[in-house]
Parts: C-alpha cells; structure tokens; sequence
C-alpha cells in the first residue's frame, strides 16, 4: 500500500490521513466544497477519542480552542433554571457538557492541519462519480472528470453518503430515530452565558443555545415527526418548515428564529444511524458516519470518528488481513456508541406540558449533588470501552 484516496475532510477523513501520511503512504483527500466549512455546533472529545487527540499532538489545540462551555442547564419557558449540570461535577469530564468541547469547524481545521503537516494533499471541489476495484487497484473517476488509481480508497462522508452506494446497496442502512435537527449561529445576546441552555416544548420540540468562541452563540431546534423528507426540502423550504412549528413558543425562540433566518450556516438533518454488515468492499472501505453513525443524540460521534480513523490507519500501516482487524476491534466499540437509552430521543422532547413538567423536574433530580455523586462514581461511558491498538511506527520512505 503506497497510494491512498480518502473521500471526506471532515473529522475522520482527516484524522486517517494524518496517521497514514506520517507512515509515509502517499494520501489524498477530495471534499466536495471548496474550501473546510467552518462553524457547525459543538462537539465533545471524550474517552479513547481524547486519546487519539493526544497521541496526535493535538489535544492541546483543542483545549485551546474549546468553547468554554461551563455546563448544562434545563430552563422553562420563563428561563427559569430548573436542573444544571456542571462538567467540573463529573470525573474525567463525562457529563452533559464534556471536558474537552469544542466546535466542530474548528476541530476540523486542527486535524486537517496535522494531516497536511503530515504530508497529506487535498482536491476541493470535486467528488467521485465512479470506482473500479479491479483487485490490484481501485480507478476512480471525479465529477471534474479527472482520473486516477490507487491503492485503497476510504469513504470517510456523512451519514447520507452518495459515494457509499457506488459500492454498496444501502437502501436499508439508515435507521431513522424520527427527529429532526437544525443547526445554526445566532447573534450574541448580553443575556447569554458560558452555559448551554436547553429548553423543551410540548408538541415533542426543543432548543438548545450554547456558547462559542466566535462572539455568537449556536442554535440548535430538535422535534419529532414521522414526516418524511423535510431534510430534502431547499433551505428556505425547511426555516419555513421551522418557523410554522415553533412560532407559539416561549423563551428565546422569537429570538432563535429571527437569527436563523439571517444566519449563513443553517443546517437541517433527519436524526439517524447507520448499521451495514461490513464496513470493507475490496479496496474501499467505509469510516465514521458514512460506516458506522451513531446519530448526535449519543454524543459519540466525534470519538467515533477520531477512535475508528486511528484504528482502521493503524491496521492498514500493519498491513495482512487489515480491515478484518478494522472491524473485529471497532464492532463492539460502535455497537456499545449505538445502543441509545430506552426511549431516546422521544424522552427529552415530550409531547405534552405534563410531560415537559415531569422531564425538567427528573432532571432536577438528577443534578442533586448526591445522585450526580454517585453516577459519577459508578458509570463506565461508552467513550473508554476500547483497547486501543499500538500505532505500528513503521519508517518512512527515503
């Protein structure tokens, strides 16, 4: 293996690149956009996914970067606190709020960065139309009409993933969780704090306002449907879709949506997961979302997505039966990611007031500082439940 195409510069296209490249196999990444999109909401960096950070060197960066975020509040509809989770109350940063929090734009542009300092090389602006695995290498064909070969290519693309079906039938492979997200930047407001605010709302809807290091704050607005295709709808189609949904509710949301309609990042996803029956199809691979995603409601994502690029790298470096090992040691480490609390997502958006009451006073409860004490305590979060393989520091060519 000298020659690799990785299909995704997001948060794991980048991270393989990285450990790839510092082997010295010769990396190339395409992204469809032009340029890395900054913004997006906050992630966590948790468990075995900060400690890919560390051993990339990055972790640093990250922590200098993160948000600042002091925690989780539960707020009525008057913005009266009714629970807060602070993420100094829980060991090794594992609550609601993580230790190391940062935005997902940013946290692309660091591990983009240790790639390209790596030696790794970016197309934008293109994608892959076309893969000829003929099993010695893989022709590929990009919608610029370019060509070339290479030894392995990795789909390292979104839940949705268009170049996942040139090499699988993956009619079956999306698990929709019946909700809807939207994500966006808004204005900072004076009222605004370093504490994320969420709010729920009968008719199964919620909101989520957090800090950010930017001087705005980002939105997020959740609610359950069993419609189909609202993700498919143009952008003013879906603020439309937004705005008839939430213009009866209270707190920040008059707010909320006057920011998104002028906001430039505005994003709409249905929630979802992704289950395939082998993530390796000859010479191509699939990683992160596009493989193996576990939908934001786990708070997994981005330690799948660092924890996965360093192990599939790591066993290609080894070279043998490399992807067999990819799944053997990833499988157990997804499946825990994806296995959701029972009722998940619908308990956290209830559909009627008595339900949004009972919600907000449970998690009252739960922020007590005996029963935080001995969750605390007694948990064994999904983020740690891997061995990570030893990165197999071959020397680099020449």
């Amino acid at each position: 293996m000298t020659t690799v195409l990785i299909s995704g510069a997001s948060i794991a296209g980048p991270t393989a690149a990285y450990w790839l490249a510092r082997a010295g196999v010769e990396v190339t990444m395409v992204e469809r956009f032009s340029e890395l999109r900054p913004g997006g909401q906050s992630v966590d960096v948790r468990g075995a996914g900060r400690e890919v950070a560390r051993r990339m060197g990055v972790e640093d960066a990250i922590r200098a970067a993160g948000t600042g975020e002091k925690g989780l509040q539960f707020v009525d509809t008057h913005g009266k606190v009714k629970a807060a989770f602070e993420a100094s109350d829980f060991a090794d940063g594992n609550g609601p709020t993580a230790e190391l929090e940062i935005l997902r734009g940013d946290l692309a542009r660091i591990v983009f960065d240790a790639a390209t300092d790596a030696g790794a090389e970016t197309v934008f602006g293109d994608t892959i139309t076309d893969l000829d695995d003929d099993g010695t290498a893989v022709h590929v064909t990009f919608a610029s009409g370019a060509t070339r070969s290479f030894d392995q290519v990795i789909i390292a693309e979104g839940m949705r993933s268009r170049t996942r079906r040139l090499v699988v039938d993956d009619t079956d492979a999306i698990r929709s969780l019946g909700m809807y997200t939207s994500y966006f930047t808004i204005p900072r407001a004076a009222s605004d704090t370093q504490w994320a605010s969420w709010c729920s709302f009968p008719g199964s809807r919620s909101a989520l306002i957090r800090p950010d290091t930017h001087g705005t704050t980002r939105a997020a607005l959740s609610f359950i449907s069993r419609e189909k295709g609202l993700d498919a709808l143009d952008t003013a189609g879906q603020k439309a879709q937004l705005r008839a949904r939430y213009g009866d509710a209270g707190w920040e949301i008059p707010r909320v949506l006057d920011g998104m309609d002028a906001s430039t990042d505005f994003y709409l996803e249905g929630i979802g997961q992704v289950t395939l029956p082998t993530w390796g199809y000859g010479r191509v691979v699939l990683l992160g979302d596009a493989a193996y995603c576990a939908s934001p409601v786990s708070g997994m994502g981005t330690s799948l997505s660092l924890v996965g690029a360093y192990v599939l790298a790591s066993e290609m470096i080894a070279g043998g039966d490399a992807l067999r090992r990819y799944e053997s040691i990833l499988r157990p480490y997804v499946a825990q990611a994806q296995k959701l609390p029972p009722g998940t997502p619908r308990i956290a958006n209830p559909k009627t007031r008595l339900g949004v009451r009972v919600l907000n006073a449970a998690a009252g409860v739960a922020a007590s500082r005996p029963v935080q004490s001995i969750a605390s305590r007694f948990s064994s979060p999904p983020a740690d439940a891997i061995d990570l393989p030893d990165y197999p520091s071959p020397v680099r060519p020449g």
